[in-house]
């Protein structure tokens, strides 16, 4: 296996900017950090589950990935498209509060997330499996993953903490832009174009 190539892509997928990185960025601007940490640990816990789940379930995924891929590209749209309307509405009522940050929030939110559950579902078995056979090796990688995400995600809190005033001060256009970024996602993401 190619180091280089694997950690790279890891870096290039978790860094970009994708609904989990967007939402995390939004969070920083209405609740802080401390607050936004909290949903990077429950976003961290489930990208990790996600990877041992692909890990330990690849072969079964391979056989039913051409039949749900459809409808987790759908239900990932929707969510996406759900997501961009409500970062596009925050800040313009005075309860921000109704918009979780939190750990459960975070958690939940990978799970729907296309580009996490697609991600997981072609690391492992794309970089690890053809060269790595054994199970201490696979949760080895696992952990390395997830610490990336870890990274990336944690990266995008200190990105929002740093630029916090600028945000503040531009809130509604950069809602609206990032709304707009995750509409894109969900075009993307839904095989449209």
């Amino acid at each position: 296996m190619n180091i280089v190539s694997f950690i790279i892509y890891c870096i290039v997928v978790t860094f970009t900017p994708g609904p989990t990185n967007i939402v995390i960025l939004s969070s920083v601007q209405h609740h802080g950090a401390k607050k936004t940490m909290e949903y990077v640990g429950g976003a961290t816990l489930a990208f990790g589950l996600l990877l041992a789940a692909s890990t330990l379930l690849n072969r079964m995924l391979a056989n039913i990935i051409p039949h749900i891929l459809g409808v987790m590209q759908i239900i990932g749209s929707l969510y996406m498209l759900y997501l961009a309307y409500q970062v596009y509405r925050m800040g313009r009522t005075e309860d921000n509060s109704r918009h979780s940050s939190g750990f459960v929030s975070g958690l939940l939110m990978q799970f729907a997330n296309p580009k996490v559950l697609l991600f997981t579902l072609t690391v492992i078995p794309g970089y690890v499996m053809p060269y790595y056979s054994s199970p201490a090796a696979a949760f080895i990688f696992v952990l390395v993953i997830t610490v990336i995400g870890f990274l990336a995600f944690t990266t995008w809190v200190v990105f929002g903490s740093i630029f916090k005033s600028f945000l503040q001060r531009h809130q509604r256009v950069m809602n609206s832009i990032m709304a707009l970024f995750l509409v894109y996602s969900a075009v993307m993401v839904s095989g449209i174009l």
